[in-house]
Protein backbone atom coordinates (compact mmCIF):
# COMPACT_ATOMS: atom_id res chain seq x y z
CA UNK A 1 0.00 0.00 0.00
CA UNK A 2 1.31 3.44 -0.95
CA UNK A 3 2.01 6.01 1.77
CA UNK A 4 -0.83 8.29 0.62
CA UNK A 5 -3.24 5.37 0.76
CA UNK A 6 -2.16 4.61 4.32
CA UNK A 7 -2.62 8.25 5.31
CA UNK A 8 -6.10 8.51 3.82
CA UNK A 9 -6.98 5.12 5.29
CA UNK A 10 -6.85 6.71 8.74
CA UNK A 11 -9.98 8.71 7.85
CA UNK A 12 -11.82 5.45 7.11
CA UNK A 13 -11.54 4.52 10.79
CA UNK A 14 -14.11 7.14 11.76
CA UNK A 15 -17.78 6.18 11.47
CA UNK A 16 -21.01 6.23 13.50
CA UNK A 17 -19.86 3.38 15.73
CA UNK A 18 -16.33 4.74 16.19
CA UNK A 19 -16.42 8.56 16.07
CA UNK A 20 -13.30 8.89 18.24
CA UNK A 21 -9.98 7.03 18.30
CA UNK A 22 -7.03 7.29 20.64
CA UNK A 23 -3.48 6.88 19.42
CA UNK A 24 -2.87 3.38 20.83
CA UNK A 25 -6.11 1.99 19.40
CA UNK A 26 -5.22 3.34 15.96
CA UNK A 27 -1.74 1.88 16.29
CA UNK A 28 -3.17 -1.59 16.94
CA UNK A 29 -5.77 -1.37 14.17
CA UNK A 30 -3.48 0.03 11.47
CA UNK A 31 -0.22 -1.72 12.29
CA UNK A 32 1.90 1.36 11.55
CA UNK A 33 5.07 2.22 13.43
CA UNK A 34 4.61 4.86 16.13
CA UNK A 35 6.67 7.41 14.21
CA UNK A 36 4.70 6.84 11.00
CA UNK A 37 1.35 7.22 12.76
CA UNK A 38 2.50 10.38 14.55
CA UNK A 39 3.61 11.83 11.21
CA UNK A 40 0.34 10.98 9.44
CA UNK A 41 -1.78 12.34 12.28
CA UNK A 42 0.14 15.61 12.23
CA UNK A 43 -0.48 15.98 8.49
CA UNK A 44 -4.21 15.32 8.93
CA UNK A 45 -4.63 17.62 11.95
CA UNK A 46 -2.63 20.41 10.30
CA UNK A 47 -4.97 20.13 7.30
CA UNK A 48 -8.02 20.32 9.57
CA UNK A 49 -9.20 16.86 8.56
CA UNK A 50 -8.76 15.59 12.13
CA UNK A 51 -9.05 17.27 15.52
CA UNK A 52 -7.27 16.11 18.67
CA UNK A 53 -8.68 16.38 22.18
CA UNK A 54 -6.43 15.82 25.22
CA UNK A 55 -7.51 12.72 27.10
CA UNK A 56 -9.95 11.67 24.37
CA UNK A 57 -7.98 11.20 21.17
CA UNK A 58 -8.94 12.16 17.64
CA UNK A 59 -12.15 12.89 15.75
CA UNK A 60 -12.98 14.24 12.31
CA UNK A 61 -12.01 17.89 11.96
CA UNK A 62 -13.62 21.18 10.92
CA UNK A 63 -12.28 20.95 7.37
CA UNK A 64 -14.73 18.09 6.80
CA UNK A 65 -17.64 20.38 7.73
CA UNK A 66 -16.32 23.11 5.47
CA UNK A 67 -16.00 20.69 2.56
CA UNK A 68 -19.47 19.31 3.20
CA UNK A 69 -20.96 22.80 2.97
CA UNK A 70 -19.09 23.35 -0.28
CA UNK A 71 -20.61 20.18 -1.67
CA UNK A 72 -24.12 21.23 -0.62
CA UNK A 73 -23.90 24.58 -2.41
CA UNK A 74 -21.86 23.63 -5.47
CA UNK A 75 -22.16 19.93 -6.31
CA UNK A 76 -23.47 19.79 -9.91
CA UNK A 77 -25.69 16.77 -9.31
CA UNK A 78 -27.33 18.26 -6.21
CA UNK A 79 -27.85 21.61 -7.96
CA UNK A 80 -29.44 19.88 -10.95
CA UNK A 81 -31.66 17.63 -8.84
CA UNK A 82 -32.75 19.90 -5.97
CA UNK A 83 -35.52 21.89 -7.79
CA UNK A 84 -36.85 18.72 -9.38
CA UNK A 85 -36.92 16.96 -6.01
CA UNK A 86 -38.78 19.92 -4.54
CA UNK A 87 -41.35 19.68 -7.33
CA UNK A 88 -41.76 15.96 -6.69
CA UNK A 89 -42.33 16.38 -2.97
CA UNK A 90 -44.88 19.12 -3.63
CA UNK A 91 -46.69 16.76 -5.96
CA UNK A 92 -46.49 13.76 -3.61
CA UNK A 93 -46.40 13.93 0.22
CA UNK A 94 -43.14 12.03 0.56
CA UNK A 95 -39.41 12.12 1.18
CA UNK A 96 -37.22 12.42 -1.90
CA UNK A 97 -33.68 11.02 -1.82
CA UNK A 98 -30.80 11.69 -4.17
CA UNK A 99 -28.19 8.95 -3.98
CA UNK A 100 -24.78 8.31 -5.49
CA UNK A 101 -23.10 5.01 -6.10
CA UNK A 102 -20.10 4.97 -3.74
CA UNK A 103 -17.54 2.17 -3.44
CA UNK A 104 -19.54 -1.04 -2.96
CA UNK A 105 -22.65 0.74 -1.73
CA UNK A 106 -24.95 3.73 -2.11
CA UNK A 107 -24.58 7.11 -0.39
CA UNK A 108 -27.43 9.57 0.23
CA UNK A 109 -26.25 13.04 -0.82
CA UNK A 110 -29.46 15.11 -0.60
CA UNK A 111 -32.97 14.87 0.82
CA UNK A 112 -36.20 16.84 0.40
CA UNK A 113 -39.37 16.21 2.39
CA UNK A 114 -43.00 17.35 2.35
CA UNK A 115 -44.44 15.10 5.06
CA UNK A 116 -43.92 14.47 8.75
CA UNK A 117 -45.61 11.08 8.54
CA UNK A 118 -42.37 9.35 7.61
CA UNK A 119 -38.75 9.92 8.46
CA UNK A 120 -36.32 8.12 6.19
CA UNK A 121 -33.51 6.24 7.91
CA UNK A 122 -31.40 6.90 4.84
CA UNK A 123 -30.26 10.45 5.59
CA UNK A 124 -27.65 12.60 3.87
CA UNK A 125 -24.18 11.21 4.47
CA UNK A 126 -25.36 7.68 5.29
CA UNK A 127 -24.50 4.74 3.11
CA UNK A 128 -26.04 1.32 2.70
CA UNK A 129 -25.41 -1.82 0.62
CA UNK A 130 -26.44 -2.09 -3.01
CA UNK A 131 -28.89 -4.83 -2.08
CA UNK A 132 -31.12 -2.90 0.34
CA UNK A 133 -34.06 -0.79 -0.78
CA UNK A 134 -35.36 0.58 -4.06
CA UNK A 135 -32.82 3.44 -4.23
CA UNK A 136 -30.00 0.88 -4.07
CA UNK A 137 -31.41 -1.99 -6.09
CA UNK A 138 -32.27 0.22 -9.07
CA UNK A 139 -28.55 1.10 -9.27
CA UNK A 140 -27.62 -2.57 -8.92
CA UNK A 141 -29.86 -3.36 -11.90
CA UNK A 142 -27.68 -1.22 -14.18
CA UNK A 143 -24.24 -2.56 -13.24
CA UNK A 144 -22.26 -4.39 -15.91
CA UNK A 145 -22.49 -8.21 -16.04
CA UNK A 146 -18.91 -8.39 -14.77
CA UNK A 147 -19.60 -6.11 -11.81
CA UNK A 148 -22.76 -8.02 -10.93
CA UNK A 149 -20.97 -11.38 -11.11
CA UNK A 150 -18.26 -10.17 -8.76
CA UNK A 151 -20.78 -8.89 -6.24
CA UNK A 152 -22.80 -12.10 -6.42
CA UNK A 153 -19.75 -14.32 -5.97
CA UNK A 154 -18.80 -12.37 -2.84
CA UNK A 155 -22.14 -13.03 -1.09
CA UNK A 156 -24.81 -15.04 -2.91
CA UNK A 157 -26.78 -15.52 0.31
CA UNK A 158 -27.31 -11.75 0.60
CA UNK A 159 -28.90 -11.66 -2.85
CA UNK A 160 -31.32 -14.40 -1.84
CA UNK A 161 -32.20 -12.63 1.43
CA UNK A 162 -32.87 -9.44 -0.54
CA UNK A 163 -35.40 -11.32 -2.67
CA UNK A 164 -33.35 -10.95 -5.84
CA UNK A 165 -32.93 -14.62 -6.64
CA UNK A 166 -31.35 -17.88 -5.48
CA UNK A 167 -28.94 -18.17 -8.41
CA UNK A 168 -27.01 -15.72 -10.57
CA UNK A 169 -29.24 -16.35 -13.63
CA UNK A 170 -32.30 -15.71 -11.47
CA UNK A 171 -30.78 -12.48 -10.16
CA UNK A 172 -29.99 -11.35 -13.69
CA UNK A 173 -33.59 -12.01 -14.72
CA UNK A 174 -34.99 -9.94 -11.84
CA UNK A 175 -32.62 -7.06 -12.52
CA UNK A 176 -33.37 -7.20 -16.26
CA UNK A 177 -37.06 -6.68 -15.45
CA UNK A 178 -36.14 -3.60 -13.39
CA UNK A 179 -34.04 -2.16 -16.23
CA UNK A 180 -36.77 -2.71 -18.79
CA UNK A 181 -39.45 -1.20 -16.55
CA UNK A 182 -37.28 1.83 -15.81
CA UNK A 183 -38.12 2.04 -12.10
CA UNK A 184 -38.26 -0.16 -9.03
CA UNK A 185 -40.21 -0.26 -5.79
CA UNK A 186 -39.81 -1.99 -2.43
CA UNK A 187 -41.96 -2.17 0.70
CA UNK A 188 -40.43 -1.81 4.20
CA UNK A 189 -37.05 -2.86 2.84
CA UNK A 190 -35.07 -0.36 4.95
CA UNK A 191 -37.56 1.67 6.99
CA UNK A 192 -40.56 -0.20 8.48
CA UNK A 193 -44.00 0.84 7.27
CA UNK A 194 -42.95 2.72 4.12
CA UNK A 195 -42.90 2.22 0.36
CA UNK A 196 -39.95 3.30 -1.77
CA UNK A 197 -39.99 3.95 -5.50
CA UNK A 198 -36.77 4.73 -7.37
CA UNK A 199 -35.23 5.22 -10.78
CA UNK A 200 -31.60 5.30 -11.90
CA UNK A 201 -29.50 8.34 -12.82
CA UNK A 202 -26.85 8.21 -15.54
CA UNK A 203 -23.77 10.25 -16.43
CA UNK A 204 -22.85 11.58 -19.88
CA UNK A 205 -21.38 8.17 -20.80
CA UNK A 206 -24.67 6.47 -19.88
CA UNK A 207 -23.04 4.81 -16.87
CA UNK A 208 -25.25 4.51 -13.80
CA UNK A 209 -24.12 7.06 -11.24
CA UNK A 210 -26.93 7.15 -8.71
CA UNK A 211 -30.67 7.14 -8.14
CA UNK A 212 -33.63 9.41 -7.49
CA UNK A 213 -36.35 8.06 -5.21
CA UNK A 214 -39.50 8.83 -3.26
CA UNK A 215 -40.40 7.31 0.11
CA UNK A 216 -44.09 7.19 1.05
CA UNK A 217 -45.74 6.63 4.44
CA UNK A 218 -47.65 3.37 4.43
CA UNK A 219 -47.49 0.14 2.49
CA UNK A 220 -50.91 0.15 0.83
CA UNK A 221 -50.22 1.91 -2.47
CA UNK A 222 -51.93 0.16 -5.37
CA UNK A 223 -50.00 -1.24 -8.32
CA UNK A 224 -51.54 1.46 -10.49
CA UNK A 225 -50.40 4.20 -8.12
CA UNK A 226 -46.88 2.78 -7.91
CA UNK A 227 -46.64 2.51 -11.69
CA UNK A 228 -47.72 6.14 -12.06
CA UNK A 229 -45.14 7.26 -9.53
CA UNK A 230 -42.47 5.18 -11.26
CA UNK A 231 -43.18 6.79 -14.63
CA UNK A 232 -43.15 10.25 -13.05
CA UNK A 233 -39.79 9.51 -11.45
CA UNK A 234 -38.39 8.27 -14.76
CA UNK A 235 -39.34 11.59 -16.36
CA UNK A 236 -37.81 13.45 -13.42
CA UNK A 237 -34.54 11.53 -13.73
CA UNK A 238 -34.28 12.45 -17.39
CA UNK A 239 -34.84 16.09 -16.44
CA UNK A 240 -32.04 15.88 -13.87
CA UNK A 241 -29.70 14.43 -16.50
CA UNK A 242 -30.61 17.18 -18.98
CA UNK A 243 -29.98 19.92 -16.40
CA UNK A 244 -26.71 18.32 -15.35
CA UNK A 245 -25.37 17.97 -18.89
CA UNK A 246 -26.32 21.55 -19.77
CA UNK A 247 -24.41 22.79 -16.74
CA UNK A 248 -21.22 20.94 -17.70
Amino acid sequence: MQSHEKLLGILDLFDEENPEWDFDAMLVRLGFSRSTLYRYLKVLTDAGLLSSFPGRGYSLGPRIIQMDYQIIVSDPLIRAARPIMQDLTQEYPSVSLLCRRYRQGVLCVHQESSTDQVRSNFERGRSRPLLRGAASQVILAHLSPYQLSRLYDENPVAFAKAGLGETLPAVRSVLKDIRQRGWHHTVAAVTPGVTGVATALFDAQEEVTGSLSLTFPGTDLSEEEIAGIGKRLSDASRSVAERLHKAL
